[in-house]
């Protein structure tokens, strides 16, 4: 017989393992590219597509009825071609990336603007602390995939450097 040494959450109390197993389990034949999670991503330069596992990623939408539900972080694949990347940007929360495949130019900028940006490749990571502009680009000629997690399982929306961006971050979330 095995004895469970920690509590169940409140909502898993009664819940037998085969309804356990299907809800926690994501594959990725499952998911479906989101090529619109944020709202930088309709900006060439910017373009890429999520693959939500764990909760809603970065862009603070929480509506994936596919994605394991999320307590204390989230989980994405994020897909992004040559020549992209993403908007610097801030969290709340920590954020790591973890290079899967290809290599990821992954910065960190202070208030001044000043940028470092350290090259990333199949299983390094960067964890961006709460608060610190970060970003990435794909510079390299091959498209890079890599794991995006967040510290909260419902984080807010990033918090883009750029004003207008920034200023468009509530229209996006509509649109979920």
């Amino acid at each position: 017989m095995s004895v469970a040494r920690h509590p169940r959450p409140p909502e898993l109390v009664d819940v037998s393992i085969e309804e356990i197993l299907e809800k926690y389990v994501a594959r990725f034949r499952d998911r479906v590219p989101d090529w619109e999670a944020f709202e930088d991503a309709k900006i060439e330069g910017y373009k890429r597509a999520q693959h939500r596992f764990i909760g809603a990623g970065g862009s603070g939408k929480h509506g994936d009825t596919k994605a394991i539900p999320a307590r204390a972080h989230t989980l994405s694949i994020m897909y992004v071609e040559p020549g992209q990347g993403n908007a610097p940007h801030t969290h709340e929360v920590e954020e790591t990336f973890f290079v899967l495949k290809g290599h990821l130019d992954a910065f960190l900028e202070d208030d001044q603007g000043k940028r470092l940006t350290t090259r990333l490749g199949p299983w390094e990571c960067i964890t961006c602390p709460p608060g610190v502009v970060h970003g990435y680009d794909n510079n390299s000629l091959e498209p890079v995939w890599f794991q995006v997690m967040l510290g909260r399982g419902k984080p807010e929306t990033m918090g883009y450097v750029d004003a207008k961006l920034y200023a468009r971050r509530d229209a996006h979330l509509k649109k979920d």
